[in-house]
């Protein structure tokens, strides 16, 4: 059944690189926010740990943005991520917007206005199926860790910081 409005500006290009690289699964919007983890899975009626959320920092001696994708269960430990890619700064709102293309809460893995260091949280190949935002806080899609990893070219890595949360 079609979605009675059409999609966000964003989402309708993040619909286009996926209809383009073959993916078969539509975008999908959320009634309310799924700017984090838990509002997204609650939305879904999937577990947290079933969101890939993007999280973007900034490397310091290029300022390139460096994106890890990781369960929504997890913590990123900036440390684990800095040890693979060179030292990491905070990326704020006008940084993400500037060099990924989408704005906080609805970062898309892919469709990137800059080449983006990007890594994959390994905890991520434990499910059959995740859930990645597709360019607006309410836009979603779902794909397999093994298509993230295709449409992306990122490494997978132990980013993950202690133990998970609920």
């Amino acid at each position: 059944m079609p979605d009675a409005h059409p999609l966000p500006e964003t989402a309708q290009r993040v619909a286009q690189l996926l209809a383009a690289l073959g993916h078969d699964q539509r975008i999908v919007m959320l009634p309310a926010s799924g700017k984090t983890s838990a509002e997204a899975a609650a939305g879904l009626g999937c577990s947290v740990a079933e969101i890939a959320k993007s999280i973007v920092f900034r490397r310091l001696h290029d300022d390139a943005a460096v994106m890890v994708v990781a369960s929504g269960a997890n913590r990123v430990d900036e440390a684990k991520v800095a040890a693979l890619v060179g030292a990491l700064g905070k990326a704020d709102a006008r940084f993400v917007k500037e060099k990924i293309g989408y704005a906080i809460g609805g970062v898309c893995p892919i469709g990137h206005l800059e080449k983006t260091v990007m890594l994959i949280d390994r905890d991520l190949l434990q499910y059959e199926g995740v859930w990645a935002a597709a360019g607006h806080p309410n836009a979603v899609f779902r794909l397999s860790p093994a298509q993230l990893i295709a449409m992306t070219g990122a490494p997978l890595a132990d980013v993950a910081l202690g133990a998970r949360v609920a």
